[in-house]
């Protein structure tokens, strides 16, 4: 854990999220400021930084994020739905914890806005 980071923070309870998943290393929780009807973020509770730094080490937790997505997708009655990484300030990271925003609900337009 990262003690500036807000998505560790989340990760250990410290601030609250409304919670769709959660094991030993995966949390899933909904997006203050969602972008579609079905808006939430898959995020691993260890930190890193943004997907540039995934090493090989974290290949099956990245992979997990997928399935966890997908599954949370599911259990929120989306089958067609968007899977979004940022990174970096100019590609829309703001917050510098790795996360994955899962979106769906309303036909999504290509490229985004």
């Amino acid at each position: 854990m990262t003690t500036d980071c807000l998505f560790c923070k989340i990760a250990v309870g410290e601030i609250p999220a409304e919670k769709l998943y959660e094991d030993g290393d995966m949390l899933a929780f909904r997006d203050v400021a969602p972008q579609a009807p079905v808006h939430f973020l898959v995020i691993p509770k260890k930190h890193i930084q943004d997907p540039a730094n995934v090493t090989t080490d974290d290949e099956t937790l990245i992979g997990k994020m997928m399935r966890v997505g997908s599954q949370v997708a599911k259990e929120n009655g989306l089958t067609d739905f968007r899977l979004v990484y940022n990174n970096g300030a100019e590609a829309g990271q703001s917050v510098f914890h790795i996360h994955m925003h899962v979106l769906g609900g309303r036909s999504l337009s290509w490229p985004p806005g």
